[in-house]
């Protein structure tokens, strides 16, 4: 049996947020997730100079990445509070090249925490990512929530305490309410994503990525209502124009897959 995931809470936890324009994306979602972890996890408030940090490094950069981190002190109260930024390569949003999964048993999930202590959930470059299950319950991307299309609707897993409450997630299941595409938040087994007509991931920093592979399998990937909800995601998060045009390029020649 798959042992639980055991975090050293010690590290601490961290938000990630794209920047556009000088500006946090989502910034009000991420930061009440990031104060709920913080409640939860340390029984501290989210500290007041969260939202004029990031503002103030966010500032310089036209597309970046933002982290913020929060880390107990040792032997005594409260916690230290960072928010650091780089420059992100535009190749990095919605990236057209699909991602390849492995299976990996995690009993209960990695939670609902963005845990520092991740050891081994981060996106990789050249090699399958993580597909975290629960059995047969596939759950989410060590980076990055689930979705299938399955009969023209939407399903993705719950949020159950098995796996993280995605900003990306909740600015999809958004966009697919206001046009009007059926949803369903519900568990999903492995054959559901062989069997689906399109499936992908959804990040804070990479918006939505084609699923395409898992365990050296095909899966479907993209299809039109994942380009879609991409184009929509796009609009929503204020991507300059050359951007969105550069994400969907590359992705047009696959509606046909």
């Amino acid at each position: 049996m798959a042992e639980r995931w055991q975090p050293d809470r010690s590290r601490g936890v961290f938000e990630t947020l794209l920047v556009v324009a000088g500006e946090a994306v989502e910034l009000e979602g991420h930061l009440a997730r990031f104060g709920r972890s913080l409640l939860d996890l340390y029984g501290t408030e989210l500290p007041a100079e969260a939202r004029p940090q990031i503002r103030v490094v966010a500032a310089p950069f036209e597309l970046g990445r933002l982290r913020l981190t929060a880390v107990p002190r040792p032997g005594r109260p409260g916690l230290d509070l960072e928010a650091e930024a780089k420059p992100l390569d535009p190749t990095i949003t919605f990236p057209a090249r699909g991602a390849a999964l492995r299976r990996v048993e995690r009993r209960g999930g990695h939670g609902p925490y963005k845990w520092i202590d991740r050891r081994g959930m981060e996106h990789p470059d050249d090699s399958p990512g993580q597909l975290i299950c629960d059995g047969d319950e596939p759950l989410e991307a060590g980076w990055a929530n689930l979705f299938a299309v399955r009969e023209e609707t939407l399903w993705t897993p719950p949020i159950d305490g098995r796996l993280l409450p995605g900003l990306a997630r909740a600015a999809v299941l958004a966009i697919a309410d206001e046009e009007g595409l059926p949803t369903a938040e519900r568990p999903l087994r492995t054959e559901d994503l062989y069997d689906a007509a399109e499936t992908f991931l959804t990040n804070s920093i990479r918006g939505i990525e084609p699923a395409t592979e898992l365990d050296q399998q095909p899966l479907p990937g993209a299809g039109p209502i994942t380009h879609r909800l991409a184009a929509a995601l796009q609009q929503r998060w204020n991507l300059p124009e050359e951007l969105q045009a550069a994400a969907a390029a590359p992705r047009a020649g696959q509606l046909s897959r």
